[in-house]
């Protein structure tokens, strides 16, 4: 059951005709009022033919007009609107039900507190089963204004309590870490002029997108220029920045004046202290082009460094602190970066990868903030991995992409896991939808790669001896993993890794001890994208190493012995040479 205060109003008539009307699209079925600050009851103008709307706005704002008509500031932002409603699957609920609800809300907030002959005047009117409106003036009997301070939270809080009584839904308890809801206002706005998100929405988007790019606010901001987003900082005379706004191009307000929102109010997590907090704690690195040309893409290096965010949710999931005693700050730091690493591997993918990269980028969204204070400094690895991927000059690999995303599935589930054991189940929640999405992603992405591991699977033979490896690695799923179609798949990536001088048998375990496979749904599938990613160069071997130094040694030793000019061979017709002679 969800109150939800909206923005004070000033035309207590005209929120009349919106709650006895048809509603904008028919939905109002039957208005009438279920509860009202009168003992005696009202008449009610959707029960009585006799009754209309303007005597019933008249006796709401009589307090009003009362104050108005004396000397000092006249009050106009007097309406008070609370819609109250249900969830879908709640049975359905009285007359005389919602009646005591809306009492039980009022008092709660403070309109009208129980046994208080001098509270605001207010009633709640039902034109649907599902839910009320509570329209109350706020100016009490005795002229003075009601006390609102957190208002919204106590009727939430007593909302808790009610589906508790009544066995509803229970609505999972805020940390007052979410976004603000679209008003009615910025909705209609949105279908005035055609556009398929509010204002609000659209920026927040746009922000989140520029935040891989960025390796500070003012790259943040001109990334944001530059992307068509009206920009509108705040500098102190320093020029230092002390605050910035955004807009959207054509959103402006009744003189076409362009409307600029502060990115606090767009979503708690981009306001400019917390953009700062997270862009400037990561250092520069000295050499970074030597990184991202190291023999690895970047969505490998990007797999290598989720290795650590995954054991270290669990780890931290676990014992609360993650065994270093920092509360969680490690952690959300990481998870807030993750979310990074969604967004720009949405940004980069495939085309037909990115819808659902990009609905799972908007649900994880909600996850990447809590109460949790992050330690942005630890997660300065995981940032970089984002930008790598942004600026990749690789392209997307394939199968190290799928790879990648199969790793990101994984940190979702952690991640969900870790908020569920802090009980924040807004963001647990959320994690839970950006993991579909991410699976629905990888499902598509690995498609094709495995349909040709399937084609070339090894034959029977070393196919039973990698089952019974499975059998020996993991004896309490080897049931589930080899009745996964996905086994002959598996059973390729197995022979390929032992051709490059790897233990099938040790692959199966490191990669079942990384990542549980008791609430996998396909582990077979989920044990082939790890293995592949492990076992992608070949095994070590020492006793090789060592003899190629050896060699290597003896010939830096040998003095050169002078001969006569010889013409520079090409490098491949020397190694045709060399070849025709192993040939003879």
């Amino acid at each position: 059951m969800i109150p939800s205060i909206k923005d004070p109003g000033h035309n207590t008539r005209g929120l009349l005709a919106y709650l006895y009307g048809p509603g904008r699209h028919d939905e109002h079925i039957d208005p009438h009022i279920v509860a009202s600050f009168s003992p005696l009851g009202l008449r009610d103008p959707g029960r009585d033919p006799a009754a209309t709307l303007t005597p019933l706005a008249r006796i709401l704002d009589e307090p009003v007009n009362l104050r108005n008509s004396g000397y000092g500031k006249k009050v106009t932002d007097h309406v008070w609107h609370c819609p109250v409603r249900a969830a879908k699957t709640d049975r359905y609920l009285s007359d005389a039900e919602w009646g005591e609800i809306a009492r039980r809300i009022v008092h709660a907030a403070g309109i009208a507190p129980d046994r208080d002959p001098h509270g605001c005047r207010w009633i709640a009117v039902r034109h649907a089963d599902d839910h009320i409106h509570i329209l109350a003036t706020t100016v009490r009997e005795d002229g003075r204004r009601p006390k609102l301070h957190n208002s919204g939270k106590h009727a939430q809080a007593e909302a808790r309590k009610i589906e508790k009584e009544l066995g509803l839904y229970q609505v999972p308890v805020g940390d007052r870490t979410g976004e603000r809801r679209p008003t009615q206002a910025e909705m209609h706005k949105a279908d005035r002029l055609s556009w398929q998100q509010t204002s609000r929405a659209w920026l927040q988007e746009r922000i989140r997108d520029a935040i891989p790019h960025a390796a500070s606010v003012e790259e943040l901001l001109a990334y944001l220029q530059a992307d068509g987003v009206e920009v509108k900082p705040r500098r102190l005379p320093s020029g230092d920045l002390q605050g910035y706004a955004v807009g959207r191009p054509g959103d402006t307000n009744a003189k076409g004046e362009q409307i600029y929102i502060p990115g606090g109010g767009i979503a708690p997590d981009l306001s400019l202290p917390k953009l700062q907090a997270r862009l400037t704690a990561t250092a520069p690195e000295e050499h970074p082009t030597a990184r991202r040309n190291r023999p690895a893409t970047s969505w490998q290096r990007t797999t290598d460094t989720l290795d650590h965010v995954h054991r270290h949710l669990t780890e931290d999931t676990a014992d609360g602190t993650g065994g270093d005693g920092d509360s969680g700050a490690l952690a959300q730091a990481q998870i807030t970066a993750l979310g990074d690493i969604i967004n720009a591997t949405a940004q980069t993918a495939p085309q037909e990868l990115r819808a659902e990269l990009r609905a799972a980028t908007r649900a994880f969204a909600r996850a990447q903030r809590s109460q949790v204070r992050a330690d942005h400094q630890g997660a300065a690895d995981l940032r970089r991995a984002a930008r790598d991927i942004i600026h990749a000059g690789d392209g997307p690999d394939g199968n190290a992409l799928t790879v990648m995303i199969a790793a990101l599935v994984w940190a979702a589930i952690l991640t969900g896991r870790w908020h569920q054991a802090r009980g924040h189940a807004r963001q647990a929640q959320a994690a839970r939808q950006a993991v579909q999405h991410l699976q629905a992603a990888y499902d598509q992405a690995a498609a094709d790669h495995l349909a040709a591991l399937t084609h070339r699977q090894p034959k029977p033979e070393v196919t039973n001896t990698l089952a019974g490896d499975v059998r020996s690695a993991v004896p309490d799923h080897a049931k589930r993993i080899l009745a996964d179609p996905n086994w002959p798949a598996l059973a390729t990536v197995l022979a390929d890794a032992k051709d490059l001088g790897h233990q099938p048998l040790q692959l199966i375990a490191e990669a079942a001890a990384r990542r549980e496979l008791t609430t996998a749904r396909l582990p077979a599938k989920v044990l082939l994208g790890r293995i592949q990613h492990t076992s992608r160069n070949p095994h070590y071997n020492p006793a090789a190493e060592a003899a190629r130094v050896r060699a290597a040694t003896a010939r830096s030793a040998t003095p050169a012995t002078p001969t006569s000019p010889v013409t520079p061979v090409p490098p491949g017709t020397a190694r045709a040479a060399n070849s025709q002679h192993r040939t003879r």
